[in-house]
């Protein structure tokens, strides 16, 4: 650590302590913004967190719905983010106008949307969702009404899988990050670790060949090919969001782990379980909007208040409808 980063982590520390601060940081976030961090997690835990603590100042170190959340969930605080431009490539794939229009052409349909979306997509929504929770969320709605799911086709593909449900409309989005983990890597990767544990996230391309593979939404154990071609490969593989995946790499026994998600997530996991190794599913799984996040717009942010993330009351009583509407099924 240089210096000039020491001198950043003690202004910071300053800075939080004068203007009653705290700071979140995502998974995906830099190291060095990691460590700056009072709390570490996804973004909705991390928005639960910050509505939890008495601070009056919110430092949202990650992408702008996220921001957006903290927002609608704790409207008495004042969120700031480090940079207005890092933006969300899966949230950006769906405009509140053409959620609108799609929701005309299923007037019957129950709206689920992913966290990964605006606050305009929220408050047009019946339910909001996590990676997590999706399936559960799904499953809580009556088998005869539609399902609308937005905006991921990757999770909502892996979810119309494992419930069977066959009246679910997914919407045509992805994230550029996780598009690019397709299943032919992952093939390659089981391939080459045959003793390592797989942490896949359900935004992945390749989630929903893999549930096939596999043939169960848990993917609690499996053979990939293994049907008398000669190319059989035992696996261990888990579906799991980004705080799942953290969870279970405390409590497993394995001491090798291919992490598909994106590679930010290594550092933390790295910190935590300094006796395992965990191996990215691919070095190129980097999201330019969460680094666009660095320690010294950290400083400038707490130094100078800026820029400050406040939803409309009206689109944030709607949005937080679909919400609470969630965590009541959790």
């Amino acid at each position: 650590m240089d210096r000039v980063e020491v001198d950043l982590k003690q202004e910071i520390a300053r800075l939080k302590r004068e203007r009653d601060a705290v700071i979140l940081a995502h998974n995906y976030q830099l190291p060095e913004v990691q460590d700056v961090a009072d709390f570490i997690g996804d973004s909705l835990a991390l928005s639960q967190k910050a509505a939890s603590t008495d601070a009056k100042v919110i430092v949202f170190c990650g992408v702008h719905f996220m921001a957006e959340t903290a927002s609608i969930i704790c409207p008495d605080k004042r969120v700031l983010i480090p940079d207005l431009e890092a933006g969300c490539s899966l949230a950006s794939t769906i405009t509140v106008e053409q959620l609108r229009a799609w929701k005309k052409e299923h007037p019957d349909a129950v709206t689920v949307c992913y966290i990964n979306t605006s606050a305009d997509v929220k408050a047009e929504c019946d339910y909001c969702c996590t990676s997590s929770n999706a399936v559960k969320v799904v499953k809580s709605i009556p088998e005869d009404k539609p399902v609308l799911f937005l905006p991921d086709m990757f999770l909502g593909a892996y979810v119309a899988e494992v419930t069977k449900r066959k009246n679910i409309y997914i919407w045509p989005g992805e994230c550029h990050v996780h598009a690019g983990i397709r299943p032919s890597l992952v093939l390659e990767m089981l391939k080459t670790y045959r003793d390592a544990e797989f942490l896949i996230h359900p935004e992945c391309g390749c989630t929903t060949s893999m549930v096939y593979y596999f043939g169960n939404g848990n993917g609690n154990g499996c053979v990939v090919n293994g049907n008398g071609n000669g190319n059989g490969i035992s696996c261990n593989v888990k579906f799991l969001s980004t705080e799942g995946m953290m969870k279970y790499a405390r409590q497993t026994s394995a001491k090798r782990l291919i992490v598909a998600t994106e590679v930010g997530i290594l550092y933390r996991m790295r910190k935590e379980n300094p006796d395992k190794e965990f191996i990215p599913i691919s070095s190129d799984a980097v999201c330019k909007y969460m680094k666009m996040i660095t320690l010294d717009k950290v400083y400038r942010s707490l130094r100078d208040m800026v820029y400050e993330v406040k939803v409309p009351e009206e689109t944030a009583r709607r949005a937080r409808r679909a919400i609470e509407r969630m965590l009541a099924i959790n």
